[in-house]
């Protein structure tokens, strides 16, 4: 069982998630949230114990969490290095942590991001970036169309849902970039289901569609 201490819980409620909702509908407060929720969770599988030599700090784990996306403010393509610095010039962490746990925290928020070419650095960035992919069909199904409406306002329905499809491909098929890093986690069962899914197009197609009509 673990514990996060309170004042680090109040400070993250009260001045790191509200900076969420400034983000796209893909990367509010709710999606914050969701990937504190799963990293606190996957800290405690034994899978993950074996990967990490010490014992895991959950407040190093929750902070992380909370401050993975803050770099949405400044820059999406880099958002994860802009996250990291971050936490690194953030001096009000080191009420909480010391300088060298402020660094590995700040590996580990750059190492979340799905694109990234090289493994995490710790097992805190594993835990994070596997969080942060959080593997539900249809929530990942919706953020794609979400950010297809909020970036892209001029397509039509159709080109939408292609955008949607080809995104789904690159990042989710069988040959795309994302990468799991947590053997037997529930993201790896959904992930290869949804690589079946991907196989009959015409239902997936169908099924974006039924998520667009809620979303327009």
């Amino acid at each position: 069982m673990y514990t996060i201490t309170e004042s680090l819980k109040q400070f993250v409620d009260s001045e790191i998630l509200p900076l969420y909702d400034q983000f796209d509908a893909a990367h509010q407060r709710a999606h914050a949230l969701q990937v504190i929720v799963e990293s606190m969770h996957l800290m405690t599988l034994d899978a993950v114990k074996a990967l990490g030599a010490e014992p895991l700090n959950a407040d190093m784990v929750y902070a992380i969490a909370a401050y993975h996306d803050v770099g949405l403010s400044e820059d999406r393509a880099t958002h994860h290095l802009v996250s990291g610095r971050r936490v690194r010039t953030d001096r009000r962490l080191l009420k909480w942590f010391t300088p060298q746990q402020i660094e590995l925290m700040a590996q580990a928020v750059e190492d979340h991001r799905a694109s990234a070419t090289h493994a995490p650095r710790s097992i805190y960035g594993c835990i994070v970036a596997e969080a942060d992919r959080n593997i539900d069909i249809e929530v990942i199904m919706q953020r794609t169309l979400q950010y297809g409406l909020a970036h892209y306002p001029e397509l039509e329905r159709s080109q939408h849902i292609e955008r949607a499809l080809q995104h789904l491909h690159e990042k989710y098929g069988p040959h795309g970039y994302l990468k799991l890093w947590i053997p037997g986690s529930r993201n790896q069962r959904e992930l290869h289901r949804l690589w079946n899914m991907l196989d009959d197009e015409a239902n997936i197609v169908a099924q974006l569609n039924t998520i667009f009509d809620r979303l327009s």
